[in-house]
């Protein structure tokens, strides 16, 4: 690693530091001290036109911090896997600028250094899943002794050291799934670029996945990866980005995303005296909202506030801005059935990103 050098510590010598080096964090019992550019991939302008009119990518701008889990969502046809693979210079771009790992796009010495796992990889059927590993680290230029070693290590960390002399015809998709991963980390790369990696896994294999995915991260390596699974992304990655008709949508932690879309629900019983509209309105009343019509309002500190039947919802995730609110509808005699913080789904943002382009993918000018 030339950009984090990984200080091993006991758990307890790491929670007692007292002074950590500006810019360093602790994963586990690991501090990664930065060195140079915060960036493991810093992409710009980036675009890929097949024929004279069909663009899969077009000016897209990308940036991976060094050390973390970094997801890529975008439906069928969005340019996913077109980015990837001008990543790992498997596709030749229209055009590209940016660094990987610190060099050019493109640089073979960096390359070296990148991990892959193509979506709907293949190995040669009369190889073992040992066998599959060895090649993979040997192309790595991995000597022998020790792309042994790392082959029986990789197939116990992937579960898969039963199975590792069988050859790799017999295995089902989640067993190649899992040998690809390790095949990915055979050359002990940098960065792990996996193109849908729990594809075809069951629920236990990803689990697994996730769990090898995290140590990579505990050891300052950084994992980008595509996926159009939210589920599995919304559990292990610290930030992602939205990728819709080949253009980042959105990008952010999952709280940056969803901060403008939290809210609290205040739910109160049905059949208020005079009805739950009009309770709704004595309620915008005593708050002192702005109402911009019946059932919508801003109140005076500038949050929003909407009402639809008996529920209340309040544009916050700060449980102080409730309680004013709470008391208001307890003073006039309604009875609170409910008190909920939500936060939209990484299903939800999507669906809004990606909105009328769902299924579209590449466009045309």
């Amino acid at each position: 690693m030339d950009r984090y050098r990984v200080a091993r510590r006991s758990l307890a010598l790491v929670r007692n530091l007292t002074i950590i080096p500006p810019l360093a964090y602790v994963r586990g019992d690991a501090i990664l001290l930065p060195v140079g550019d915060e960036h493991c991939i810093d992409l710009s302008n980036v675009s890929k036109r097949y024929g004279k009119r069909v663009w899969a990518l077009r000016d897209l701008s990308l940036r991976v911090r060094r050390g973390e889990i970094f997801g890529l969502l975008g439906s069928n046809g969005a340019g996913k896997s077109t980015l990837v693979k001008i990543m790992v210079s498997v596709v030749k771009p229209t055009q590209v600028n940016g660094m990987i790992l610190g060099k050019p796009v493109g640089d073979r010495a960096t390359l070296a250094r990148v991990g892959y796992l193509p979506e709907s990889h293949r190995f040669p059927r009369y190889l073992t899943g040992r066998q599959a590993i060895e090649f993979f680290a040997a192309l790595s230029k991995v000597d022998r002794r020790t792309r042994k070693k790392r082959a029986a290590e990789l197939l116990e960390t992937v579960g898969m050291t039963q199975w590792g002399d069988r050859r790799v015809g017999e295995y089902s998709k989640g067993m190649m799934q899992r040998v690809g991963l390790a095949q990915a980390l055979a050359g002990d790369p940098d960065l792990v670029i996996l193109d849908e990696p729990t594809d075809g896994v069951d629920p236990v294999g990803r689990r697994d996945i996730r769990e090898v995915l995290s140590r990579l991260r505990e050891q300052g390596k950084t994992v980008f990866i595509n996926s159009h699974l939210l589920s599995e992304l919304e559990l292990i990655c610290d930030r992602m980005a939205i990728l819709v008709s080949g253009q980042v949508a959105k990008s952010g932690t999952l709280d940056e995303l969803t901060a403008a879309r939290q809210r609290y629900e205040i739910q109160f019983a049905a059949g208020s005296p005079g009805g739950d509209l009009n309770a709704i309105q004595r309620l915008f009343l005593k708050l002192g909202a702005e109402v911009k019509d019946p059932t919508h309002g801003t109140l005076p500190g500038g949050r929003w506030i909407t009402a639809t039947d008996h529920t209340v919802c309040i544009g916050t995730d700060e449980p102080v801005e409730i309680q004013s609110i709470v008391d208001a509808l307890r003073v006039d005699g309604q009875t609170i059935v409910r008190v909920q913080s939500v936060r939209p789904s990484l299903e939800d943002l999507f669906i809004e990103a990606v909105g009328e382009q769902t299924g579209v993918g590449a466009v045309r000018p």
